[in-house]
């Protein structure tokens, strides 16, 4: 078999131009050996003399940035006239990366169209709300429906697929960049329509879900159903539905272009952006090989919970690590004011997304734009190629990565508490608030803020995501649940696991129509009560709660609770207030085999929401890892490989101290330590 194989080969040389036969002899460098920690640079070589790459990579090199990002606007360079590809200076600059110790990541150019593209081929142009059509000038002017700019993008990613899927220096892909933008014209109408067509089967099936005799609004035919700006929930709902299955196809258009000619060991990603709501992430993810977002602080100061949230959002598309494909260095151009980052600042936020699971942390960009529209985006490199001050704080951002990677390597974060993050629901809400002040993120948060407090990990997934492993599951706002939902949520507790239940749940079906059963829905008989009324309350009208939790007062939302079943137990009620609350239950609880069902019917506020959390971890039987840290620190866990590796930062303007369950292995400072002190942004990485 092996000499067949090499006379087989051997054959296929004699037939191979001399030019080739050069080429394919020539040993192939090593494929980059990636640290698990990756620092990474947005670099754009097609916009500065080749004479200068050289400089730049040594630079970047020097800041211990192990991979660049590069391509993903390049469409005009790469491709300057139909069918004209120039990928030479592509492989140029990924060879002069090679040299110093630079990996790649080559991104699809597809979110900005060239020039000679909308011209020739117009029915490429989005169409705007209002009926106009999109403009060359940008980015994102594409229509993301239209078959030929499918087609085009297809070729432009297989011809890149072709020259560098096997290139040993290139470790990934990222399709595009930041998807946001959908298109309102006669043709994606018509394909909504023939979306709708072939998930409700007839007219009928849609005009009783949709309950279209409210209004006049039964459809006689599929071309009669509008794009909605507003309107019928269920018509809003299945149109966001049709955009997040649209760019879905759209990614896998070229994912299958990709992975058609390119390595396994080329993973692929898009960057996402947070809690950004126009499609649903769970639905355009699956295809990835990994999750990737892009994090930005904008006005002001990092949020260590929140933005840690969003990495744990991230995480959970796909249940497992992810990368931030894009974050700030120092400061951004497009917030109403866009201050710097503190100094410390940017090497914290660096660490808070590597303590929620990031593999990788990359700075956009590299140098700063001599023209465009992000002139004065933070950069590491200014217009003169020389380093700005955030960039020696970056080059210790990489020096620690280099010095903790081997002990992170293998480690995820490993959480009993899961917090479930829906789509749906948050459209719902969004589309009928109600109260204009409730918001279904913030709503997340009162639960997110104590619980992460006192465990160090949370994991944020989809209702529909398994749930057996988690000790304890939390639906703040769950508001559309599904019937595949529901019977996982049920399964859960009847396996034993604690669910509980946040303000809002349990309203609306998968057509976003309103359940019979009043909340929440079909878990109504499991918990033994319901929601009698929802009330918006007025911030000048504040609603007293006392109960298990201590007391407080709410401010935005309440709901009156009807206990149906003996064994449900009241935990809080309402004091006096507006008559119909006086006394009635604002969050109960029943027992269901070896788990338990809650829902709170009322607002936490941090007083409350404190005591909250720790009931409930009592509840699940789960400790707090560590219960006394001092205010301002945030504390993050990794574990895998029989390591556990905490991760502690603080954001507090003065020093603090905190004192260790054990001695503990100071990663970047070396030695044992069984306390520690940490100035403002100050980091400890301890095994």
């Amino acid at each position: 078999m092996i000499c067949k194989r090499l006379l087989s080969v051997a054959a296929l040389v004699c037939f191979l131009p001399a030019g080739l036969i050069a080429h394919a002899q020539a040993p192939l460098p090593p494929e980059p050996r990636t640290p698990p920690l990756l620092l990474g640079a947005a670099w754009y070589p097609e916009q500065w003399p080749e004479s200068r790459w050289d400089a730049d990579l040594s630079l970047m090199e020097a800041a211990h940035i192990h991979f660049v990002r590069v391509g993903e606007f390049a469409w005009s360079t790469l491709e300057p006239s139909e069918g004209d590809y120039q990928l030479d200076w592509l492989d140029r600059a990924i060879r002069l990366a090679e040299k110093h110790h630079i990996a790649v990541v080559l991104g699809t150019p597809t979110a900005a169209p060239p020039a000679w593209l909308t011209q020739k081929y117009p029915e490429t142009l989005r169409t705007l709300a209002d009926g106009r059509k999109d403009e060359h000038g940008n980015r994102q002017q594409f229509d993301w429906s239209d078959p030929k700019y499918r087609e085009l993008c297809r070729i432009i990613a297989t011809k890149m697929a072709e020259r560098f899927g096997h290139d040993p220096n290139v470790i990934g892909w990222q399709i595009d960049n930041e998807y946001a933008n959908e298109s309102y014209g006669p043709a994606d109408r018509t394909r909504f329509q023939q979306w709708l067509k072939a998930k409700y089967k007839t007219l009928d099936n849609l005009n009783a879900r949709w309950t279209t005799a409210y209004w006049s609004e039964t459809y006689q035919s599929w071309d009669q159903i509008p794009i909605p700006q507003s309107g019928n929930p269920g018509l809003m709902l299945n149109w966001r539905q049709f955009i997040s299955d649209t760019w879905r196809s759209y990614q896998k258009n070229q994912l299958d272009a990709i992975r058609a000619h390119a390595d396994p060991r080329q993973r692929i990603t898009t960057n996402m952006m947070g809690w950004f709501d126009r499609y649903d992430h769970y639905t355009v993810s699956q295809d990835l090989d990994f999750a990737s977002w892009d994090d930005y602080i904008g006005s002001g100061h990092i949020d260590p919970a929140r933005n840690g949230a969003t990495h744990d959002l991230t995480r959970g598309f796909l249940r497992k690590n992810f990368w931030v494909m894009e974050t700030q260095p120092g400061m951004v151009n497009w917030s109403a004011d866009n201050n710097m980052l503190n100094k410390g600042e940017v090497h914290a936020m660096a660490w808070n997304a590597i303590g929620h699971g990031s593999e990788a942390v990359e700075y956009w960009q590299w140098r700063s734009d001599l023209n465009g529209q992000e002139e004065y985006h933070g950069t590491l490199v200014g217009p003169d190629g020389t380093p700005v001050p955030v960039y020696y704080e970056v080059q210790q951002v990489g020096a620690d990565f280099d010095k903790a990677g081997p002990a992170l390597a293998g480690t995820t974060v490993d959480s009993q508490v899961a917090i479930l993050n829906d789509y749906p629901s948050r459209w719902a809400i969004g589309w009928q608030r109600h109260n204009k002040a409730f918001d279904p993120i913030d709503s997340l948060m009162t639960y997110y803020r104590p619980l992460h407090s006192l465990t160090g990990s949370i994991d944020i997934v989809a209702d529909t995501a398994p749930l057996s492993r988690y000790k304890l599951v939390v639906a703040p706002a769950l508001n559309l649940l599904t019937p595949a939902a529901a019977k996982n949520l049920e399964a859960y507790v009847r396996g034993g696991g604690h669910l509980v239940l946040g303000q809002r749940s349990g309203m609306k079906n998968e057509d976003n129509g309103l359940n019979p059963e009043r909340q929440p829905g079909p878990l109504v008989d499991m918990l033994g009560a319901r929601v009698e009324q929802f009330y918006a309350l007025l911030p000048s009208v504040p609603v007293p709660v006392s109960g298990d939790w201590g007391s407080g007062e709410d401010t935005l939302w309440v709901e009156q609770l009807g206990s149906l079943k003996p064994d449900t137990q009241v935990l809080m009620r309402y004091g006096k207030s507006n008559g119909w609350l006086d006394n009635q239950p604002a969050a109960v609880t029943r027992k269901v085999g070896q788990g338990s069902i809650t829902y709170i019917g009322m607002e936490l506020s941090p007083e409350t929401g404190a005591k909250a959390a720790q009931w409930m971890l009592n509840q699940a039987g789960i400790e707090p890892t560590m219960p006394n840290l001092p205010e301002g620190v945030d504390l993050a866990v990794r574990t895998g490989e029989g390591k556990r590796i905490l991760i502690l930062t603080n954001y507090a303007a003065e020093p603090r101290t905190i004192k260790l369950p054990k001695p503990m292995e100071n990663i970047l400072e070396g030695g044992t330590v069984d306390s520690i002190t940490l100035p403002q942004y100050g980091v400890a990485v301890l095994k």
